[in-house]
C-alpha cells in the first residue's frame, strides 16, 4: 500500500502533462502512487500514459472538469496522504519529502502547503503582495482570492470527511470553495519554501479569465447561507468581500452592455 496518492488531472495538454509527471518521478520521496484523471482529452494522452506502464493509473471520463476531475481521483486515491498537481505545474524534487516529513513531525495538522515560483510566458515573476501566505486560521486572508495552490497542498485522508471535496456545479474556483469550507475547520500550515512552479500565460489558463469573482460569490453565497456555519468576525469579513466582488461584477457587466447580468449582482447586494 503506498502512502500517499498524488492526482494530476489533466484536459489536452499533453505537452505540460508530460513534465508534470516526470517532476513526480523524480520526486526523492518514493512511497507514493501516481493517477493521473484525463478529463476528456483528445490529444494523445492515453496513448503517452500506456508507454508508463504501471508506474500511472489512469481514469479516463468525459470532459466534466476539473472539480469532478479532482474528486474522480480522490475515490481512486490509497493513500494516507492526498496530493494534487495541476498538469501545467512542477513540483521540484523535494517536495513530498518536505511536506510528508513536516506532517509526520505535526501529527495534529490536517493540511500544509508551500510557496511557489512563478513563471510566465517562460519568464520568472514576483507574486502579488495580495497572494501572500499565511500559516494558521487563514479563513478571512481566503476570502479576497485563492491563495493556496492545489499543487502545493498535501491532506490527509480525513481533510475531506471535515472539509468536503470539490463543488462540480463550479467550472472554477472549486479550489477557492473548498479552502474557505476547510478553512473555518482547521488551521492551514504554511511552509515557506518555493517547491512547486506555477506555469501561466497559456491561452488555455482558466485562472486568467475575466469574471472568476462570479463563482467566488457562489461560494461565499453558500457558506453564509448555511445557518450557524459562519458568525461574529468572520461572517462579517465574508460580507463585507461579497459585497465588494458583487460591486465589481455589476460594474463591469455594465461596462460590457450585459445589463441583465450587472442587474443581477446589483439584486444580491441590496439583499444582504
Amino acid at each position: 500500500m503506498f502512502e500517499t496518492s498524488v492526482i494530476i488531472p489533466t484536459y489536452n495538454r499533453l505537452a505540460f502533462l508530460k513534465e508534470a509527471v516526470a517532476s513526480v518521478q523524480q520526486q526523492s520521496y518514493r512511497n507514493f502512487e501516481l493517477i493521473v484523471v484525463d478529463d476528456g482529452s483528445t490529444d494523445g494522452t492515453k496513448n503517452y500514459i500506456s508507454t508508463l506502464g504501471d508506474s500511472v493509473k489512469y481514469i479516463y471520463q468525459p470532459n466534466v472538469g476539473p472539480a469532478a476531475a479532482r474528486n474522480r481521483g480522490l475515490r481512486a486515491a490509497w493513500g494516507e496522504f492526498i496530493t494534487f498537481l495541476d498538469s501545467d505545474d512542477l513540483w521540484r524534487k523535494d517536495k513530498l519529502q518536505t511536506q510528508i516529513d513536516f506532517m509526520k513531525s505535526h501529527p495534529e495538522a490536517m493540511v500544509c502547503y508551500t510557496d511557489e515560483t512563478w513563471i510566465r510566458r517562460g519568464v520568472r515573476v514576483n507574486q502579488g503582495q495580495r497572494h501572500k501566505k499565511f500559516s494558521g486560521w487563514i479563513f478571512e486572508k481566503c476570502l479576497p482570492l485563492c491563495i493556496v495552490s492545489p499543487s502545493s497542498v498535501l491532506m490527509r485522508r480525513q481533510f475531506f470527511d471535515a472539509a468536503g471535496r470539490f463543488d462540480e456545479s463550479l467550472p472554477v474556483c472549486e479550489d477557492y470553495d473548498l479552502w474557505l469550507r476547510a478553512s473555518l475547520k482547521f488551521p492551514f500550515h504554511f511552509i515557506p519554501e518555493e517547491l512547486i512552479i506555477k506555469r501561466g500565460g497559456h491561452a488555455d489558463q482558466l485562472s486568467s479569465k475575466w469574471g472568476l469573482d462570479r463563482y467566488r460569490v457562489q461560494a461565499l453565497l453558500k457558506l453564509l447561507n448555511n445557518d450557524g456555519l459562519l458568525s461574529g468576525d468572520w461572517r462579517t469579513a465574508a460580507l463585507t468581500h461579497l459585497k465588494s466582488k458583487c460591486r465589481v461584477l455589476e460594474q463591469g457587466f455594465r461596462r460590457r452592455g450585459k445589463t441583465g447580468e450587472a442587474d443581477l449582482y446589483r439584486a444580491v447586494m441590496e439583499k444582504l
